[in-house]
C-alpha cells in the first residue's frame, strides 16, 4: 500500500470510498464541496493506494477559530474514509498520520475533527475542550468527539486558538 497526494484522476474513486465507509452520499458530497472552495488544501488531501485500487482517503481542509479577538484561520480533518472491506489494517491511522505530518510540514499549529474518541485516540487526537476549543459537534455525538491535535507550532499563550470552531460552508446544510 502506498499513501499519495490526492490527484484528480482519483476523484470518482474517492466519492466511491467515502459513501461505502459512510454508508451515504452526503460526505461524499461534502468531499466534492470542500474541493471546490476555497478552504481547500490539496497538499494536505490523501489517498491510499493498494494494488492500484484507492481504498482509503483523508483531507484536512481550512476552517475558523472564532472568539473576541475575531478570526483565527485553522485547518481541520474531514472526512477519513477507507474501504469496509479493508477495515482493521492500519489504513486509516496511516492517512491520519501522513496528513498530521503534511500540517505539521505547513506550520499549521493544530488539527481539529469530530469523530470517535476511541478511534481518533490512538492517532494522538485529546478532547478540544480541554485547549479551549468548541466545535458544533451534533446532538448525536458525544461531548468527547470534539477533539484536537497539538503540532509543533501550537503556543498554548496563543489566546487566538481558543473559541468556538466555525466550519467553512461547504459544511452548511449537511444532514
Amino acid at each position: 500500500m502506498i499513501i499519495r497526494r490526492e490527484r484528480r484522476t482519483d476523484f470518482a474513486a474517492i466519492k466511491r470510498v467515502v459513501a461505502e465507509a459512510f454508508k451515504s452520499e452526503v460526505e461524499a458530497d461534502l468531499v466534492d464541496r470542500i474541493r471546490e472552495s476555497p478552504q481547500y488544501r490539496p497538499d494536505l488531501s490523501f489517498v491510499a493506494v493498494d494494488g492500484g485500487e484507492v481504498v482509503g482517503h483523508v483531507m484536512i481542509d481550512g476552517c475558523v477559530v472564532r472568539n473576541s479577538q475575531g478570526e483565527r484561520p485553522i485547518v481541520m480533518l474531514s472526512p477519513l474514509a477507507v474501504s469496509p472491506s479493508r477495515h482493521g489494517r492500519g489504513i486509516g491511522r496511516s492517512l491520519i498520520a501522513v496528513a498530521l505530518g503534511a500540517a505539521e510540514d505547513a506550520g499549521e499549529s493544530l488539527v481539529v475533527l469530530e469523530g470517535d474518541p476511541a478511534f481518533y485516540v490512538k492517532s494522538g487526537f485529546v478532547f478540544a475542550g480541554d485547549y479551549g476549543l468548541s466545535l458544533p459537534i451534533p446532538d448525536w455525538a458525544p461531548p468527547e468527539a470534539a477533539q484536537v491535535y497539538l503540532l509543533r507550532g501550537y503556543d498554548p499563550a496563543d489566546s487566538s486558538l481558543r473559541g468556538d470552531v466555525v466550519y467553512p460552508a461547504a459544511f452548511d446544510g449537511l444532514g
